[in-house]
């Protein structure tokens, strides 16, 4: 649920690990990710199959050749996020200070949907300046407390773009971001990649993931497009204040 709805599943993980005592093995990780990326396919199958033939047939006038190309821009600009503050990124999740910060910071952000919800604005077609936009929110989304999803649906709408393109764009941004962040896992665990795997454990975490993640990214849709996203601040608010204050009054 947290994968999809925007309120950051990195950071859930981050609190599960602290108060929990929870330490997920890389490979169950992966195919957590796995399964997210599995829902994906299956809900924009029509509209990444269309965008692979045009890029295929460098058909880059049609719409889903343009697509494509904006696919390509915001991979581009999520990489470089995600190459320059990587260690810095990587530190947050071991700070649950930093993770209380963040989802304060989200929030905020989404709150800027509802200052603008009323106003007569004209939608605009994606461009490459919005994609690389949309990009670069992916790559912040790597702290935990920031949610992917929300924060690159939230930039497309601040960006004016119409409410389903910029849902569809922020999951087709999802498929390389995935596929990338699970190879990147897969090549720094090494050989330890595959030790401790639980075949039944992993089976039924990708069952979960993709089942609630199919609903939860149907209700996704939903919240979008009825202009309700700025509601979810006041969960990462309260969320991020509780982090905050925990660590403040912590002995």
């Amino acid at each position: 649920m947290t994968e999809w709805l925007p309120i950051s599943s990195s950071g859930h993980l981050v609190i599960a690990q602290e108060y929990l005592g929870l330490r997920l093995p890389v490979f169950f990780d992966a195919v957590l990710h796995l399964g997210s990326l599995l829902v994906v396919l299956m809900v924009f199958r029509k509209d990444i199959i269309a965008v692979l033939k045009a890029l295929i047939r460098f058909d880059f006038r049609s719409e889903e050749g343009k697509v494509g190309i904006y696919v390509i821009l915001g991979t581009a600009a999520t990489f470089v996020i995600g190459f320059v503050f990587r260690d810095l990124f990587e530190s947050f999740f071991q700070n649950l200070l930093a993770v209380g910060v963040a989802f304060i910071l989200t929030g905020s952000f989404y709150s800027l949907l509802y200052a603008f919800r009323n106003g007569k604005r004209q939608r605009k077609p994606l461009n490459s300046l919005s994609a690389i936009f949309i990009g670069t929110a992916q790559g912040v989304a790597l702290i935990p407390g920031v949610s992917r999803s929300g924060s690159t649906i939230a930039t497309g709408l601040l960006l004016r773009a119409e409410k389903r393109e910029a849902f569809k764009f922020s999951f087709l941004l999802f498929v390389p971001a995935v596929v990338g962040a699970t190879l990147v896992t897969g090549m720094d665990a090494g050989s330890g990649f595959f030790s401790d795997v639980d075949v039944f454990s992993i089976f039924l975490g990708l069952v979960a993931t993709v089942v609630i993640g199919y609903f939860s990214l149907k209700l996704l849709l939903r919240i979008v497009l009825s202009e309700r996203l700025y509601l979810f601040a006041f969960y990462c608010w309260t969320l991020g204040a509780i982090l905050v204050l925990t660590y403040v009054v912590r002995p």
